[in-house]
């Protein structure tokens, strides 16, 4: 007599019309299966090592150890060769769907409809050719929610099936939970740790943070009281790793306003909520329960992030003002724009500053970096996808960035990182303004501002057929070039003190100062790194200096070895052009612009000539004060 599960499966199979002759499950085409595995690569990291080992354990034991997704599909396979290959004949093996209503009564199928360990042995099986087999599979639970994040499965043919197989199965399942376990663990406390960096600006406010799907990562100690008390929104969990909200995602009645996101290692992994000691002025954008974007702060910034005009731009250098200049004509029109520099030299400001001042200004900003997701995760980001477009999609289905950007400016970093065969969608968007959610033939029309952002040069990006010469066009229909650090002179000391007043800011300390050696060698370095650099260096000083004051020491070995040498041979002998120099600064007051004029050098060659040279801006000022004191 079956036991009530198998009946029960039984009876769920014949009301599937499973044919009792089925010979093999069905399998997914190869390009299904590796989106499928793409899809899964967490489950499949947490399960490499206990697959590894089931390699060694299982060869010569005629059993093999699959895991598969939660529909059931067969992700990867080890164990015994012998019995590897046999499985092929019936589709177990990768890519193999074995649901019951696909594949009949089987142990991968009925773990997954009871969410139980179950052993399905010969005769068990619904499918006359698959009574040859007998399977052990034990479902492996997410730890965040609870959900069934997969299916590990042990199998052999009967002749070769044993009790152990149960065991081994609801072990290996305990063991990869472990794994996810401690994986989430990880990426919760790199959540915190970009949660806290960012929250530390908010010290007196109320803070929570939780990951995309809504579970918690920090909950400040008055944040749950805050929240009831100003919105009437209460926490269902305050315990990290919990879904902290009834809903997936955020509560509706959170303001936009309130809300940062979290990036972590490049992509959109979270929300940290500020709740205001004080009644902000709601946010008239419509609210998202489930995705929202609002403007974030970004290592490189040179000013405050949330301020969207071109006064938050640092730099008085002729390169500069001309770049500012030109953008500041170009703002008001609603064309797309597009932003060329370096790595590290702000673009993102520039971004914000177009939005600010931009037709659109009253709408949201939206960013997003197509260079920090696989081709598939762009284009649900950027487009949207409907109700149970994919395995593992949100059962309400989500909005692009496109959507969350209607009536303000959607900001495309990287935008020559766009896959080729996702350009087209994004050429329709700007030509249209409409979009299609993935899975959903309907379209949506949307009012945004495209921004695009890149270090590239998109012409030889073209001309090697890598990207699109006709959305070039669309998206450069006007651009500016953000300049280099190394080509704007005199703006390093204005980004000095503005980072050394931010650091001083963070850190509860006075302004960090710099010896004229350490200036020497910050002025004549090339900064490929760009403004980002410079924040970079000037805030690992701000930590290292003694009583405020940071010398060579507190620099960056690349930077100090970088300026052994001078860049440029003298032109007369060394004693002669030290003075030179010292006379030239002395003559301008200690102005390094005139006296490189004066000299006939740049200023970053002037600046290696006094490393080169051991001069001590300081000396010759106070050289210049005493000559001020004889003469008088």
């Amino acid at each position: 007599m079956a036991r009530n599960p198998i009946l029960d499966s039984w009876e769920r199979c014949r009301a599937s019309d499973v044919g009792i002759s089925t010979a093999f499950a069905p399998q997914l085409a190869l390009d299904f299966l590796d989106s499928r595995r793409r899809e899964h690569r967490p489950l499949l990291r947490a399960s490499a090592e206990t697959l590894a080992e089931a390699a060694d354990i299982l060869t010569g034991t005629d059993a093999m150890m699959l895991i598969t997704d939660p529909a059931g599909i067969v992700l990867d396979g080890m164990g015994d060769n012998q019995t590897l290959r046999a499985g092929t004949d019936i589709a177990l093996c990768r890519g193999g769907d074995w649901r019951e209503g696909a594949a009949g009564t089987n142990g991968i199928g009925v773990a997954i409809a009871t969410a139980r360990p179950m052993m399905v042995h010969a005769g068990e099986h619904y499918c006359e050719p698959m009574k040859k087999w007998s399977c052990a599979a034990a479902p492996i639970i997410h730890p965040g929610d609870g959900s069934v994040a997969g299916v590990l499965n042990i199998s052999a043919r009967s002749s070769a099936a044993n009790g152990q197989m149960f065991a081994l199965a609801v072990l290996g399942a305990r063991r990869i939970e472990m794994a996810m376990m401690h994986e989430a663990d990880q990426f919760r406390a790199r959540l915190l740790e970009v949660a806290l960096e960012q929250g530390r600006h908010y010290h007196r406010d109320g803070l929570l943070a939780v990951d995309e799907h809504g579970r918690l990562a920090y909950a400040s100690s008055q944040a749950a009281r805050m929240l009831r008390d100003r919105l009437g929104v209460r926490m269902v969990s305050a315990r990290p790793g919990q879904r902290a909200f009834d809903v997936a995602g955020l509560p509706r009645e959170i303001p936009n306003d309130w809300i940062r996101p979290i990036e972590v290692d490049g992509g959109l992994n979270g929300f940290m909520v500020v709740i205001p000691t004080a009644e902000p002025a709601r946010s008239s954008a419509s609210s998202l329960a489930t995705h929202r974007s609002v403007p974030t702060r970004r290592h490189g910034d040179e000013s405050d992030p949330d301020r969207c005009d071109f006064t938050a731009i640092v730099g008085n250098s002729p390169s500069m003002k001309a770049s500012i200049a030109r953008a500041q004509k170009l703002a008001p029109s609603p064309v797309p724009m597009l932003i060329q520099g370096e790595t590290g030299v702000g673009k993102e400001l520039f971004a914000r500053a177009f939005h600010g001042r931009g037709p659109n200004a009253a709408g949201p900003l939206v960013m997003f970096n197509c260079g920090a997701a696989n081709r598939e995760m762009i284009a649900s980001e950027l487009f949207g996808y409907a109700r149970g477009a994919f395995t593992g999609a949100s059962n309400e289905g989500r909005p692009g960035r496109f959507e969350l950007a209607h009536g303000g400016t959607l900001c495309l970093d990287e935008i020559g990182e766009l896959a080729l065969d996702l350009q087209p969608y994004l050429l329709r968007v700007l030509e249209e303004g409409v979009v299609s959610r993935i899975g959903e033939g309907d379209v949506r029309r949307v009012d945004v501002r495209v921004i695009a952002m890149t270090n590239r040069d998109l012409h030889a990006e073209v001309a090697a057929g890598r990207f699109r010469r006709d959305l070039l066009h669309r998206l450069a229909v006007a651009s500016v070039t953000v300049p280099p650090l190394r080509d704007r002179g005199g703006d390093i000391d204005l980004l000095l003190a503005r980072f050394a007043a931010d650091c001083a800011r963070r850190y509860a300390h006075a302004p960090v100062r710099f010896t004229d050696r350490a200036l020497a060698i910050l002025h004549a370095h090339d900064w490929p790194g760009n403004v980002r650099e410079l924040r970079n260096v000037v805030e690992t000083a701000s930590l290292l200096a003694t009583d405020d004051v940071a010398d060579e020491h507190c620099l960056p070995d690349d930077l100090k070895s970088a300026q052994v040498v001078p860049a440029v041979s003298p032109s007369a002998n060394g004693l002669e052009e030290r003075e030179q120099i010292a006379n030239a600064i002395a003559m301008a007051a200690g102005n390094m612009s005139i006296a490189s004029t004066m000299l006939g050098l740049s200023r970053s060659t002037l600046y290696r000539k006094i490393l080169h040279h051991n001069l001590s801006r300081s000396a010759i000022r106070d050289q210049v004060m005493g000559r001020g004191e004889d003469g008088a």
